[in-house]
């Protein structure tokens, strides 16, 4: 099977993209015993899970409303991956589970922000032959990285713990918004 052709804009998207949905998924199959660790139990577990996907949910609408009025749609993509970053880097301090689920909306502002843009930029540089293709490849990059992640999330927390494994998912995020930071601006 023939690899699908996809333009620098696309690459550079999917590449950054990878970064911010490794390190997301790195916690998911360690995030109830993280709870567990600052005091919390399954239900202060569930209900961060919850404010985080309210939150994300209703910034999501006011982002997308907001992406479309401005010039620098990346710059918006950059403050996203940023926000993420502070947040997963936040979790190195967490130990009580009111600041969890205050870290918790954190990071659901952040990733609300971002996937507007991250859609609109990516629906942009598409080609109208095989966009679903395109989308396809996208939607499937998601699954592989994510099961990376996890992966990833438990062997790090187990072996070096879980301020290392927020330390590595903060560098991640950082590190896409930094590399969408210094492009041209023509690029995406």
């Amino acid at each position: 099977m023939k690899l699908l052709p996809l333009n620098k804009p696309l690459r550079i998207l999917l590449f950054t993209n990878a970064l911010i949905r490794i390190s997301a998924a790195m916690l998911a199959p360690v995030y109830a015993l993280f709870v567990k660790k600052i005091g919390g139990d399954l239900i202060e577990a569930s209900i961060g899970g919850g404010i985080y996907a309210l939150i994300a949910g209703l910034t999501t609408i006011i982002s997308g409303r907001f992406s479309d009025k401005v010039k620098e749609n990346e710059l918006i993509l950059v403050l996203g991956y940023s926000i993420m970053g502070a947040g997963f880097l936040l979790y190195f301090w967490v130990n009580s589970v009111i600041f969890l689920f205050i870290v918790q909306a954190i990071i659901a502002f952040g990733e609300a922000l971002y996937l507007p843009v991250f859609d609109a930029l990516y629906t942009k540089h598409l080609n109208k032959n095989i966009a679903g293709s395109q989308w396809g490849l996208r939607e499937s990059m998601n699954y592989f990285v994510i099961a990376l992640g996890a992966i990833f999330g438990g062997i790090i927390a187990t072996l070096f713990g879980f301020q290392t494994m927020f330390v590595l998912m903060s560098i991640l995020c950082f590190a896409s918004a930094l590399y969408i930071y210094r492009l041209k601006r023509t690029v995406l």
